[in-house]
């Protein structure tokens, strides 16, 4: 199954960026989006950020899955 997640993006470099969900690091293609900066809040699919989203619906939507289970399994599967 394929999660589009809410993720803070904590740096860019060009088209690459570090994003974080839930306390966990990810690498972020800014391939398909313009103008993301840090600070920023992104819907991130498969590594690639989709759609800015408003930083308060991001942690809305954060806190919901939180209840429905780990937010690092959903992230990382079974490793972490």
């Amino acid at each position: 199954m394929c999660l589009a997640l809410p993720a803070e993006i904590i740096d860019v470099n060009g088209q690459d960026a570090v994003g974080e969900v839930d306390g966990v690091r990810v690498p972020i293609s800014l391939m398909l989006l313009d103008g993301v900066t840090v600070g920023d809040y992104v819907i991130l699919h498969v590594g690639y950020a989709l759609s800015k989203i408003d930083a308060d619906a991001a942690r809305k939507q954060l806190d919901m899955m939180a209840q429905g289970g780990d937010l690092s399994t959903a992230l990382m599967g079974d490793a972490a």
